[in-house]
């Protein structure tokens, strides 16, 4: 199975979609656990964001000129949509740690974050195995560790939620910005399950 044909450009502009997520993901990580040099890692991911960008338009303008895709048009937007989503989602949520001038990370944010550093590895992985048109059953496990990983991230969500909400005598405005930055984490980690979604149909369609 040759998902793209001969033309290597597809996937190889997914592939460079899926790691500047997972770059953006592992600067998130070191940011989540020192913020003393907050504003350079927040620069970083920002810097990443526009690098991936440009890679999704680059996409965007070949699947346009392209006028029969190896691919259906609609699922290589989709693949590409979600990769991107997953950089923005992570970019919003490192620059509302700087625009709120938090000081100092809570201690259920690093464990967020390490999950969403390994789904977006496994999600590159995925990508990285339609060049060499794998079936279904030989992506399995990396499909079932993706829904694990997405499981594993909710219940930690829930719990950072739970400990937010409940500590006593909260401060409500710091527990706005902190929910809301949570949700960016976790809306991140649920892109990376649409994404790796959109590959299991795709690799199932086109087998």
């Amino acid at each position: 199975m040759r998902l793209f044909g001969r033309d290597v450009t597809f996937y190889a502009l997914l592939e460079n979609q899926a790691d500047k997520a997972c770059q953006a993901a592992q600067v998130f990580h070191s940011l989540s656990k020192d913020f003393s040099k907050m504003q350079e890692y927040v620069d970083r991911i920002a810097e990443i964001e526009h690098e991936a960008d440009e890679v999704t338009h680059q996409l965007a303008n070949k699947t346009d000129a392209t006028f029969v895709t190896p691919l259906d048009k609609e699922d290589l937007h989709s693949l590409s949509s979600g990769l991107d989503d997953i950089t923005d989602f992570i970019e919003a949520a490192t620059g509302r740690i700087a625009l709120y001038q938090l000081t100092e990370p809570r201690p259920d944010l690093e464990p967020l974050v390490s999950l969403l550093v390994e789904i977006t590895r496994m999600t590159a992985a995925a990508i990285g195995q339609l060049r060499h048109g794998r079936p279904r059953d030989a992506m399995h496990d990396i499909f079932v560790r993706i829904h694990e990983l997405e499981n594993k991230s909710d219940e930690h969500f829930r719990e950072a939620l739970a400990t937010l909400f409940n500590a006593p005598n909260p401060d409500v405005l710091l527990v706005i910005k902190w929910k809301e930055i949570y949700d960016r984490v976790e809306i991140a980690v649920d892109k990376c399950e649409d994404v790796a979604n959109v590959i299991e149909s795709v690799v199932v369609k086109y087998a």
